[in-house]
């Protein structure tokens, strides 16, 4: 190694770091983390035992089990915000319904701690829209080093066939534009 190496692990961490970003910048990444948070202390309270001494306080209720179920839902829908976020608006709608729920059934939801969480994950989520695409003068060049490109950059582009215009479909301008059946 020479003296100006600066070592083989930063350019993996560059990499690791430059596709993260390109990652959470497709998807609405804050609002599925803030729903999985605030779903974490709703399921967790109604469970927890606090021990002072010798002395134990079970913050547990009648409603533990619903309690578990609305913090489940809730961090399924933070993944499903992040694997699938063409259903971010559903997601979003059901973290505030079951964050909404959660104060009557999950110890005031969670200490508010949790409704709040999953209240602004849920905001977050409606809110969210995909950016634009870049426009053709924002492209790279081809002859544009990697290092020098915008980071969250896609290298390469996939080939679009292109469609067949209406002068090659024969059958539609026989029947006049309409089919057989009518």
């Amino acid at each position: 190694m020479s003296p100006e190496s600066t070592g083989q692990n930063e350019h993996h961490i560059r990499v690791y770091r430059r596709r993260f970003r390109a990652w959470r910048g497709n998807r609405p990444f804050w609002a599925g983390l803030f729903t999985m948070v605030g779903g974490v202390p709703i399921a967790y309270f109604p469970y927890a035992n606090m021990h002072l001494g010798n002395v134990t306080l079970a913050m547990s209720t009648t409603a533990g089990a619903g309690s578990l179920i609305i913090g489940v839902l809730l961090v399924t829908l933070g993944l499903t915000m992040w694997f699938h976020s063409i259903v971010r608006v559903f997601a979003g709608v059901a973290a505030i319904l079951l964050a909404l729920i959660s104060i009557p059934v999950a110890n005031i939801g969670g200490f508010i701690v949790g409704f709040l969480f999953s209240l602004i994950g849920g905001a977050l989520s409606i809110s969210w829209a995909p950016g634009d695409p870049k426009s053709a003068e924002e492209a790279p060049r081809p002859d544009q080093p990697y290092e020098e490109r915008p980071e969250g950059e896609l290298q390469g582009a996939a080939a679009v066939p292109q469609q067949q215009g209406a002068e090659f479909d024969a059958p539609a301008e026989a029947d006049g534009g309409r089919h057989r059946a009518g």
